[in-house]
């Protein structure tokens, strides 16, 4: 091959691949499927819920969400208007910026958030965190962190320091 690189994955590259390709097919379905069992929202509906609450006042702007989601506007706005038919989330006029909505959690959404959380927790758990040495979860880190920056300038959405 003289130094080109091949237009297919061979060997290790298409061991590495396909592994991942795999845990990015099976994980989602195995989130969505818990979340909507036990709490009735889909693993991108939770997300939503949970960067609410991670939040000072519990309240982000719908871009901000949209981008921590890697959603367009349009998507995350149904999925919030779902959220807000079962009284979870409220949208409202930012009043520092007429032209943004700013969604907040309600007191029910901090409730739902709380209860479909333990469940969401095991599964992540059991599912990811468990089967690695603490080593292995600290590269997984690393290498989640290095995938992010190659397909997106911005940081992704990152838990509040404590």
């Amino acid at each position: 091959m003289s130094g080109e690189e091949s237009d297919a994955l061979e060997g290790d590259d298409l061991v590495a691949w396909s592994s991942l390709a795999t845990v990015l097919e099976w994980l989602p379905a195995a989130l969505d499927a818990q979340l909507t069992r036990d709490s009735q929202l889909t693993h991108f509906e939770f997300g939503v819920l949970y960067a609410l609450n991670s939040a000072p006042a519990q309240t982000l702007k719908m871009s901000t969400l949209a981008d921590y989601a890697n959603s367009t506007l349009s998507r995350l706005s149904r999925a919030v208007a779902r959220l807000e038919r079962r009284g979870l989330v409220v949208r409202r006029p930012d009043p520092d910026d007429g032209r943004t909505t700013l969604a907040q959690l309600t007191d029910s959404g901090v409730q739902e958030t709380r209860k479909a959380l333990p469940g969401h927790v095991a599964l992540v758990r059991r599912t990811v965190l468990d089967p690695l040495t603490a080593a292995q979860r600290r590269q997984l880190t690393e290498i989640s962190r290095r995938i992010q920056q190659a397909l997106r300038e911005q940081p992704g959405w990152s838990p509040p320091a404590h």
